[in-house]
């Protein structure tokens, strides 16, 4: 799975199906008709709130998707970065947390020769040693 471009409404769409949910159960507890059900699946975004309707109906965290692209594509952090006191409340994106599903897409590109690891450390900003620790621990 890719996680540059993605089409949520597609996603659910192929979820559904693999789980084979009806759509009347869908409509049921959408609490929608089938006409909107339908238009969901052709859209490339969402409202937070069916899609997190999606989510617990077909039991996958489809924000998940977006978090990995974020760890992926977002630009790393500048270190020393100086900080706004107004902002401490809010809580702040760490770029450095990877879940098993992105080493596990990551070395994937890397096993089938799709990239290189020069290329996954360029494109990804992942740090060398991190990605050196991941393969030894695959191996």
């Amino acid at each position: 799975m890719l996680y540059k471009n993605i089409h949520i409404g597609k996603y659910i769409k192929e979820m559904v199906e693999s789980k084979e949910i009806s759509l009347e159960r869908i409509c049921n507890f959408l609490g929608k008709d089938e006409d909107f059900v339908e238009d969901t699946y052709k859209r490339p975004s969402l409202d937070t709130d069916i899609l997190l309707r999606f989510s617990k109906l077909l039991e996958f965290d489809f924000f998940r998707l977006y978090t990995s692209h974020l760890i992926l594509y977002s630009p790393p952090s500048s270190v020393g970065r100086k900080t706004d006191k107004k902002n401490d409340s809010i809580p702040q994106f760490r770029k450095n947390i990877y879940t098993q599903e992105i080493k596990d897409f990551i070395l994937g590109r890397i096993e089938s020769g799709e990239m290189t690891q020069a290329d996954v450390i360029k494109e990804y900003s992942i740090p060398k040693s991190t990605l050196h620790r991941w393969i030894l621990k695959k191996s």
